[in-house]
């Protein structure tokens, strides 16, 4: 097994993803904040499937050692430099997350209720019991759950699979698209700053991390057929939970429509 089979058994899923009905829901600006409000949850654990491969595959305690695979170690450092400290449209040094919640201001859209879960994560001290007393809809938190699964069980090759193939980069294009359309729409709304964020995620996964993490996966499995079928599986599962995550924000969008 290599990249082009596991790439070629997520095809299902990821057409799905491609096609799904959400898209051509989101078509005022009530929509968009919807969507922000939601996806934003998945901008944030992101960066904790990055974080958790960062202290698999180098050394972040002391005293220092050098990891085994010198090329890993290199390969996901530099993915954590442009994704902690990447610079802002405005020049500031900022992690992609902070650009989203920045963004997600700019335009209208609310963060109340991303900035409470956070303080109860940062207070529980317990992701998951954190997960399980919140509001938010339960296809949100088992897309949660499940991300958080993956880093406890501490397979390297796991996380890491739902880190590639698991954030689908075609979808940046496609909201990317969707903006800019918005922002013809709707000129006295200032969308600049997520559209930046989202070419900023076109232009690094496609020219620089889409192939750093695809030479991560390949060292992290060797010739292992068992890590190999991990793989595929695991990133299977993301992509159902990311299809979970669009059914959610897309049922709160017509709710929200029928309310009005």
């Amino acid at each position: 097994m290599n990249i082009a089979t596991i790439n070629s058994g997520i095809q299902t899923q990821k057409q799905q993803l491609l096609n799904h009905s959400l898209y051509k829901k989101i078509n005022t600006l009530e929509d968009l904040h919807q969507f922000l409000e939601n996806h934003v949850y998945a901008v944030w654990d992101f960066m904790s499937l990055l974080k958790a491969l960062q202290n698999k595959l180098t050394c972040t305690s002391t005293p220092w050692f050098a990891t085994p695979h010198p090329e890993t170690r290199y390969l996901i450092n530099e993915i954590v430099l442009a994704e902690e400290s990447d610079l802002s449209i405005d020049g500031r040094r900022l992690s992609h997350f902070e650009m989203y919640i920045d963004a997600m201001e700019d335009c209208g859209a609310k963060t109340s209720g991303i900035e409470l879960f956070l303080e109860d994560v940062n207070s529980l001290h317990n992701i998951f019991v954190a997960i399980k007393k919140s509001n938010l809809h339960p296809n949100i938190k088992e897309f949660l759950d499940f991300t958080f699964r993956v880093i406890e069980e501490g397979k390297p090759h796991k996380i890491a699979a739902a880190f590639t193939f698991g954030r689908e980069d075609l979808i940046p294009k496609m909201f990317t698209e969707i903006l800019k359309n918005f922002q013809s729409k709707f000129p006295d709304n200032d969308l600049r700053k997520l559209i930046y964020y989202f070419e900023r995620h076109i232009e690094l996964d496609a020219d620089e991390h889409g192939p750093m993490a695809m030479k991560m996966i390949t060292e992290l499995c060797g010739e292992d057929s068992k890590k190999w079928s991990e793989v595929e599986m695991t990133s299977i599962l993301a992509l159902e939970k990311r299809i979970g995550l669009w059914d959610a924000i897309e049922e709160q969008i017509i709710l929200k429509a029928e309310m009005v």
